[in-house]
């Protein structure tokens, strides 16, 4: 029997948008839920059921009008589903009373109602089911054990199985009667000669998801694994099981993504446990988590085991107390010890086992990085932790905020991995003229001449671009295509394009908004370089209106010579320092008699460049919560420095072009490598410098490189701190200081 039961309960629901086998992934509401009790041991059938449901949103799709010839009309009488559910429990039990029954388990056509309807509508509304909905049987998986050779369950319907047991199709045209009393002939006729089966295949849906650690070494199979985007940052692996509610997660199966600050990125990693809910999980790509939609796409073990994947006993023997909240706290003092955190807590947030329950994250070498992860025994207690995010410890304000095991893991293994000594090239400091003149690098203006493209898919090129404008890319300035990439190096799915005229981009985003690319639609907004600028500084643009960046400090957008932002003189960015490959070959300046002997490399102004060039762009759009401390210059990728002036320059007037100005200029290197802006003013206190004067510098990756650029106010001073400073250590750390004349 199912379960040990007596009874099963034949059970059937309708959505008020796709039904059938598209149940659920449109994400609209149960209007209709039908049922009948069928005994067991007697073989007897009960009253069959019929109960309308009242939706919170009033609309029925065609498809379901047309299905289920239900109109709104019927549907404004019913009862909400808390209360539908509740007559569902009440007459149940009564017929189970009057059979002398006692248990029953529910019995569907598929998992759809239960696993991608039920649960999930439920979990929104806060609505608490009763426990008959976490077990039931498949009829189909059922009657495949009595039938193997009917076909396979995916493919099985009730028509099919009536037809293979020799039964007639039910005559019933009423939706949804019609369902429940084919799966009742159905589990009938396998209960009785000569299948005499028994339920036994008893399916269930998890209560809570089960936090946990993952090994290196553990086999994880790509077809359980996915990848959710767009989740909000603060989102912990409980509100993203609570997303992918009805569908069994594995053990420590979700994993927060991190980019190369070790903030989140609004992505995550999913493990589930076969491939069957894997396959449901997909059927939710845009469903919403609060207001915002989630992407949902296939991913692979491998993708999964190095972001989640860890191999540190320490992190094990950490998490191995069960049911505990992790809280991660950010922005500690590196001297800060085990009671100095516990005594900012304070006793309304008792850490489980005191110091046990504290985890410090550190370098290879036993250097802190001012991370540290924090158990508690009890939701109450985490969230009176959480209330002194910000405040003050020693001369720091902290960050608190949810985490994970996943997440612990993840940071243990980035920060193990972390090379002690900067891997980049000592060099010296090469000027380089910048060009300054249009159309490299336009006026911030307020003239609509722009539009921005959202949504684009992530393989989307260049050419992808040109090939969605169609006509309108004659209109198209001469290298106005700018694409938009992440911290990672990574599209972002924005691009921005500078057209000829405010009327062509008008026409533009008139005629191209929500036009298909690759299978999804592409939102066009006209704008203005003003507006373009602000945005590829670290500023939002929607339709209620701009943000500025978060911090005023200037990002670099490169390449230098097509930034969309006017900051002449220029600063001069890593890139430049060290000279990469061009991504695009340069033609060498025409020389003249009064040039001088070496040539510079420039880009011809020519109206097909943009058409041929991949062009790479980058804006610095920082991960909530923005630590002051880490906010900084973004460096440039490969290629930023693609396109210098041909004009003859002295070499002082070159270098006055492109550093900061005025001052003089110190070099910093070997910097641990969760350097900010505040440690390094820290450092030279007394020598008069603003934030503004520190320039620290990013690899082609993204992560620090441990070095900095500082701007003295004048060449005096700025001698008299490397003198002083020299063997001065840093954190704990010998760094090297050298006097750029």
């Amino acid at each position: 029997m199912a379960s040990h039961s007596d009874t099963l309960v034949v059970f059937f629901g309708a959505t008020a948008g796709a039904n059938g086998g598209k149940l659920g992934s449109d994400e609209r509401e149960i209007i209709l839920l039908v049922w009948q009790i069928v005994d067991l041991h007697e073989k007897k059938v009960g009253k069959l059921q019929r109960c309308l449901v009242k939706p919170d949103t009033l609309e029925l799709a065609d498809q379901c009008k047309e299905e289920t010839g239900l109109t709104l009309e019927d549907i404004v009488a019913a009862e909400p589903l808390d209360k539908v559910l509740q007559q569902f429990q009440q007459s149940v039990s009564s017929e189970l009373k009057s059979l002398g029954r006692s248990s029953y388990t529910l019995c569907v056509n598929s998992p759809l109602v239960i696993r991608q309807a039920l649960h999930p509508e439920a979990s929104k509304k806060n609505l608490v089911l009763p426990e008959c909905f976490f077990s039931f049987v498949d009829v189909r998986k059922e009657f495949h054990k009595c039938c193997p050779n009917a076909g396979p369950v995916q493919k099985l319907t009730l028509d099919s199985m009536l037809e293979y047991v020799g039964l007639p199709a039910v005559s019933e045209q009423m939706f949804g009667v019609k369902e429940v009393r084919s799966m009742v002939q159905l589990t009938l006729c396998i209960l009785a000669e000569p299948h005499n089966h028994k339920f036994s295949c008893v399916e269930t849906v998890k209560y809570k998801f089960d936090s946990g650690t993952c090994s290196k070494t553990e086999p994880v199979d790509s077809e359980t694994v996915i990848r959710a985007r767009g989740l909000p940052w603060q989102s912990s692996d409980q509100d993203i099981a609570r997303f992918f509610k009805g569908l069994s997660i594995a053990k420590g199966g979700v994993a927060l993504c991190l980019n190369a600050q070790g903030r989140r990125n609004g992505e995550a990693l999913v493990r589930f446990i076969n491939s069957e809910h894997r396959d449901l999980a997909l059927e939710r790509h845009k469903h919403h988590m609060g207001s915002r939609y989630i992407e949902v796409y296939k991913a692979t073990g491998e993708e999964f085991l190095k972001i989640a994947g860890g191999t540190s006993n320490e992190v094990a023997q950490f998490l191995s107390k069960e049911n505990q909240v992790i809280i991660r706290m950010r922005g500690l003092p590196f001297t800060a010890t085990p009671q100095e955190v516990l005594s900012f807590l304070g006793p309304e947030s008792p850490v489980t086992d005191g110091a046990e329950g504290l985890l410090f994250v550190k370098y290879p070498d036993g250097r802190p990085t001012g991370d540290a992860f924090v158990l508690f025994s009890c939701e109450e207690y985490a969230q009176n932790a959480l209330k002194k995010h910000k405040q003050i410890l020693g001369k720091r304000y902290i960050e608190l905020f949810r985490s994970t095991a996943a997440e612990v893991q993840q940071v243990l293994n980035r920060y193990m991995s972390t090379p002690l000594i900067s891997t980049l090239p000592p060099s010296p400091i090469v000027p380089v003229p910048v060009l300054t003149t249009p159309p490299y690098l336009p006026a911030a203006s307020s003239t609509r001449d722009c539009v921005r493209l959202r949504g684009l898919p992530y393989t989307a090129g260049i050419e992808d671009i040109l090939e969605f404008m169609g006509e309108h890319t004659v209109d198209i300035k001469p290298h106005g295509v700018h694409m938009v990439l992440n911290q990672q190096g990574r599209p972002s799915g924005d691009a921005f394009i500078q057209m000829k005229s405010s009327e062509k981009a008008f026409m533009v985003a008139q005629k191209c908004h929500k036009k298909t690319m690759k299978d999804r639609y592409v939102e066009v907004f006209q704008c203005s370089t003003e507006e373009m600028s602000i945005v590829l500084m670290g500023g939002t643009l929607n339709r209620s209106g701009l943000s500025p960046p978060p911090c005023k400090l200037p990002c670099l957008s490169p390449p230098t010579a097509y930034a969309a932002f006017p900051t002449p003189p220029a600063i001069l960015s890593e890139a430049a320092l060290y000279q990469p490959p061009l991504l695009a070959a340069p033609r060498p300046a025409q020389t003249t008699a009064h040039t001088p002997a070496h040539t510079l490399a420039y880009y011809p102004h020519q109206p097909h460049l943009y058409m041929n060039m991949n062009m790479n762009y980058t804006a610095y759009y920082p991960s909530p919560p923005v630590s002051p401390s880490t906010v900084s210059y973004f460096a440039a990728p490969p290629g930023a420095v693609a396109a210098v002036a041909a004009q003859p320059h002295h070499a002082a007037a070159a270098a006055s072009s492109v550093l900061p100005q005025p001052g003089a200029l110190v070099r910093m290197q070997g910097l641990p490598y969760n350097t900010g802006v505040k440690d390094i003013l820290s450092f030279f206190q007394g020598y008069q410098l603003q934030p503004d004067a520190v320039l620290l510098l990013y690899n082609f990756s993204g992560q620090c490189s441990g070095e900095a650029l500082i701007t003295f106010p004048s060449e005096e001073i700025a001698r008299r701190a490397v003198a002083e400073r020299t063997n001065h250590p840093f954190y704990g750390q010998q760094v090297h200081l050298a006097f750029c004349n």
